[in-house]
């Protein structure tokens, strides 16, 4: 990443002569860097999915989760710094908490991605702080039905059927885009997001071990954002792995 002079990625508070903010861009680097993310809205829910990268085999497994509950019917994926999508979480939770106070109801999706964005916005604005470097995909289904968001590190975000983010964004956009979603079900949706995982996994880091993280709001969790159930990941997993023998060259 080059431009017009020198030491305009110094600060997130200096334009280059062409009107980029590097160190916005370098936080997109960050989360590129990270495990796959993705999202995807059905008819009657909203499913999450997380390829967990294992940087130790030492490492308790479940330890240090990437996606997290913002509200009862709000959860959240990260892509990018750890700590820094749990730091967001948390204060996506208070801005929740907020709406609740202040309206006397569960907040929708969009008026916390709103508050969020702008706060993430705000640290790209001056040069004692730094961008975080996270994306987060935010997955509700509140009084408007269904819904899908992404918050950017730019502070922008961008309402989605199917969304990714992470290492392998590409490749699961692409196999996003092939999913038919007024068509799919919560538990279909399930196992396309654990194949989709897979493939990704497959494609860009196969030789790391990875956990699968997969949660959802729909009916069958009574509209709260909650963990799948065991035996329903279990049953992605195999079929998820299923495919990729399937179509794998001999």
């Amino acid at each position: 990443m080059t431009s017009i002079g020198t030491g305009y990625d110094l600060s997130a508070s200096t334009y280059s002569p062409d009107g980029r903010i590097f160190q916005v861009e370098y936080a997109n680097k960050a989360v590129e860097n990270s495990g796959t993310a993705i999202g995807i809205r059905v008819g009657d829910g909203v499913v999450l999915g997380v390829e967990k990268l294992v940087q130790s085999k030492l490492l308790v497994p479940g330890a240090n989760r990437r996606i997290q509950a913002i509200d009862r019917h709000i959860g959240m994926a990260t892509a990018g710094l750890l700590a820094d999508g749990r730091y967001l979480a948390n204060r996506a939770r208070d801005e929740s908490l907020s709406y609740r106070d202040t309206y006397r109801s569960p907040p929708t999706l969009s008026a916390v991605a709103d508050r969020l964005s702008l706060y993430v916005q705000a640290y790209t604005l001056y040069s004692s702080v730094r961008p975080f470097g996270a994306s987060s995909i935010l997955g509700a289904v509140d009084k408007t039905g269904p819904a899908l968001l992404v918050v950017e590190p730019s502070g922008v975000f961008y309402g989605y059927k199917g969304a990714a983010i992470g290492k392998g964004q590409q490749l699961a956009k692409t196999e996003l885009e092939k999913l038919k979603f007024d068509e799919l079900t919560a538990r279909e949706a399930v196992i396309e997001a654990a194949r989709i995982i897979h493939v990704v996994h497959e494609d860009a880091a196969k030789d790391k071990d990875f956990e699968l993280e997969i949660s959802w709001i729909c009916s069958e969790s009574n509209f709260r954002h909650v963990q799948v159930p065991s035996d329903l990941l279990k049953e992605a997993e195999e079929k998820a792995r299923a495919a990729l023998e399937e179509f794998a060259p001999e």
